[in-house]
């Protein structure tokens, strides 16, 4: 399995509480199950990314982002816009991604308000903050481009030299580098 050397970050008990105005990023809690369901229902939005076909599979899922943050010491949150659930963005590295990935979604409703950027913004400035993690990649469908210009906004660039996810080719995915910014 490609895992990322494990000491890059402290463990934690669950995701930390951060917030930047109306925009908070919690720990998830059940509810986010149901919420993120009735997402994967969609097709525009859920059809970029690998969506689990049954409930099931969204339960270890996303399960398994939450506890990430007791293993790996990073994971996934849930977005809040005010007291709304609004989308997640997670900073994951599952067992088919060769590189630690930060990855968002938002739910329908919640698109212009630039809140999937503040989102990432905060995650990113948690990670080059609270770890010794130096890059981080977005993998990317090419034809998702919203995500694409989100990356481009955020600082990312295109790496088409960077290993791609295990089973996955260059016209399933593109691969943006997130760069720690210098000191």
């Amino acid at each position: 399995m490609p895992f990322t050397d494990l000491k890059t970050c402290p463990l934690r008990s669950e995701a930390p509480r951060l917030t930047d105005g109306d925009v908070t990023l919690r720990p998830h809690v059940l509810q986010d199950f149901a919420d993120a369901w009735e997402f994967y229902q969609t097709t525009d939005r859920a059809g970029f990314i690998g969506a689990p076909d049954t409930p099931t599979k969204l339960w270890y899922g996303l399960s398994s982002e939450i506890v990430s943050w007791q293993l790996r010491g990073f994971g996934s949150w849930a977005i809040l816009f005010g007291d709304q659930f609004a989308g997640q963005v997670a900073v994951t590295q599952p067992p088919h991604f060769p590189e630690i990935e930060i990855g968002w979604t938002l739910l329908d409703g919640f698109e212009g308000r630039s809140i999937a950027s503040r989102a990432a913004q905060i995650a990113l400035d948690w990670v080059w903050s609270e770890t010794d993690l130096t890059t981080l990649v977005s993998y990317i469908t090419p034809e998702n481009e919203r995500s694409r210009k989100l990356a481009e906004r955020l600082g990312a660039a295109q790496d088409p030299n960077a290993p791609l996810p295990t089973g996955e080719s260059p016209e399933e995915t593109v691969v943006y580098r997130h760069r720690r910014p210098p000191q």
